[in-house]
């Protein structure tokens, strides 16, 4: 059997990388935030606008600002960007000792019981 003929080599580059090389280079390798403490329900909020000519500033992190105008949950931003929970836990971490950020907690049990929240939640968990 020639080499032509020969099953190809698996090779790990282009789009079939992208899924799992990308969060780690996005992570720089982290695997936890610098700061703050999130769970999938934790609400993330701009509380400062971000330029794109912003030194260091990646574009999933200006997504992430920019997506948190109002108040969204971490699964929220994980489903929106595509992109898995604890990569955005650590950038929302980035975000938050930047100062781009703030966290809230959900407002009452009473918001627990919120259709939306409960799909944000599914749907984050489904980005993982």
């Amino acid at each position: 059997m020639s080499r032509s003929e020969e099953q190809p080599e698996a090779q790990w580059v282009g789009d079939e990388a992208g899924p799992i090389v990308r969060p780690y280079i996005l992570t720089r390798g982290r695997t936890e935030p610098s700061l703050g403490r999130f769970d999938l329900i934790t609400l993330a909020v701009a509380i400062r606008p971000v330029s794109p000519r912003e030194p260091g500033m990646d574009p999933e992190c200006l997504a992430i600002v920019r997506f948190c105008r109002q108040a969204q949950s971490v699964a929220e931003i994980a489903a929106h960007l595509n992109l898995p929970a604890g990569t955005v836990r650590v950038l929302l971490g980035d975000l938050l000792d930047q100062g781009y950020i703030a966290l809230q907690e959900p407002h009452s049990e009473t918001d627990m019981h919120d259709e939306r929240l409960y799909r944000a939640v599914l749907d984050g968990l489904r980005a993982l």
